[in-house]
């Protein structure tokens, strides 16, 4: 059982940034693949950022250039670092962990956070 919980979130004015933090714990298995989604109100959730650790990440072609994930894995902890806010970025960001069983091809265990708001004003 592990559990995610995202932090780091707020009202921020656009072209500003925002540092936000995934802490996981509770569990013995280490997590292979961290990332952020978000979802804002009538939309569907979608990917923001995934890192396999220590071998790939990947962006959404909206956020390229402005966001990064990174990990700390001695802590569990993923990053995302959010720079050059744009209104369109506003939305419920929610942190993922998945845990392979043993490539990242093959089957996998997700876990989700409940959420952190991200509001960028005009």
């Amino acid at each position: 059982q592990v559990q995610l919980v995202e932090s780091g979130g707020g009202l921020v004015q656009a072209g500003g940034s925002l540092r936000l933090s995934c802490a996981a714990s509770g569990s013995g298995f280490r997590l292979n693949a961290m990332g952020w989604y978000r979802q804002a109100p009538g939309n569907q959730r979608e990917l923001v950022a995934r890192m396999i650790i220590g071998y790939s990440t990947e962006y959404a072609d909206s956020v390229k250039g402005r966001f990064t994930i990174s990990s700390d894995n001695a802590k569990n902890t993923v990053y995302l670092q959010m720079n050059s806010l744009k209104p369109e970025d506003s939305a419920v960001y929610y942190c993922k962990g998945e845990r392979f069983y043993s490539d990242l091809h093959g089957p996998r265990i997700e876990y989700w956070g409940q959420g952190t708001q991200v509001t960028v004003s005009s």
